[in-house]
């Protein structure tokens, strides 16, 4: 198969594809770069950070399998897929366990002030006294986005010992059985703000989901809560926040992906202390990586055997 990578994956998934296919790489290529080298490919694989448009997509005629590694498709034309039949391969799992655990990672950095208790202990100031912080055992934990990874955050929850409460846009019996058996209680969105001390946002970029987060979310939301998004940037008002964090309307927040993300893009957000930013790096363990790239290559590999089956005759 000739198969573009517009974006990294694991060094091992690499050289397996490059033994047994024609591989181009095109990481962080622009639009038209990639129109270019895309033009033979019958496979595309990517993951965020590079925009497929229908432009790119059109500019291969063979162009037959999409693999997205990870579980977002806001960077993806996907009229297009649907309009000319593309097969699209999303891979959430392994990402989900990282984004989940990430979470918590933040959590517990806001609520045991880390960065500060770390920074001073570096000055030489032994602040022992003077910093305190919070528990998450017996705390409210709200997944704004409970499917996959957010429920997966939320099974955490529960097991640290968190009252769980969750919210989908389209709630059904089926979903609140499902969370109810990961001790998590299907509620309302604005439940979800109002009773939450920690909110955990996962939720995909689209038009309903955009700016979710404003000022009137962010206005029900507890003066002691903590906001971490670990979504995508579009979701939150970051001006909203940032006002609500200065007003002390919050207690804190972490956001690991970002408006505008990139090389040179600092987020307004830079300048408070209580605010935890990271470069868009949920999925990014090496353990998730290297199994996100072990199911691609078993998915071009399935493909291709997919594609040898001998086609049935048509009956006469």
């Amino acid at each position: 198969m000739k198969i573009l990578l517009a974006s990294s994956i694991h060094s091992d998934a690499i050289a397996r594809l490059e033994a047994k296919h024609d591989v181009a790489r095109a990481f962080g290529a622009s639009e038209q770069d990639l129109e270019a080298v895309i033009a033979d490919r019958e496979v595309l694989v990517f993951r965020s950070g590079v925009q497929i448009s229908a432009r790119v997509m059109a500019a291969a005629p063979g162009l037959k399998l999409l693999l997205r590694a990870g579980s977002g498709v806001d960077n993806i034309d996907m009229d297009y897929v649907e309009a000319h039949g593309l097969e699209l391969v999303r891979i959430p799992g392994p990402g989900a366990k990282a984004v989940a655990e990430l979470s918590f990672a933040f959590m517990l950095a806001l609520a045991r002030n880390l960065l500060e208790a770390d920074q001073k202990t570096r000055q030489g100031v032994w602040a022992k006294q003077s910093l305190t912080g919070y528990l998450l055992t017996g705390k409210t934990l709200g997944i704004i986005g409970a499917g996959n990874i957010g429920s997966r955050t939320g099974s955490l929850g529960s097991a640290w010992g968190m009252n769980v409460l969750g919210c989908v846009e389209f709630p059904t019996q089926a979903i609140e059985a499902r969370l109810a058996q990961q001790e998590i209680r299907l509620t309302s969105f604005e439940d979800v703000l109002r009773q939450s001390d920690f909110v955990s946002i996962h939720v995909p970029l689209q038009d309903t989901t955009r700016n979710l987060i404003d000022a009137k979310a962010l206005a029900l939301m507890k003066p002691t809560a903590y906001l971490v998004n670990l979504a995508r940037g579009g979701v939150v008002d970051e001006q909203a926040l940032y006002e609500a964090l200065v007003e002390k309307r919050l207690a804190g927040a972490a956001l690991d992906v970002h408006a505008h993300e990139g090389n040179g893009q600092i987020s307004p957000l830079a300048s408070l202390p209580n605010v935890i930013l990271t470069p868009h790096i949920g999925a990014g363990t090496y353990d998730s990586q290297r199994e996100i790239g072990e199911i691609i290559v078993n998915a071009v590999e399935a493909y291709v055997a997919k594609q040898a089956e001998p086609q049935a005759e048509p009956s006469s």
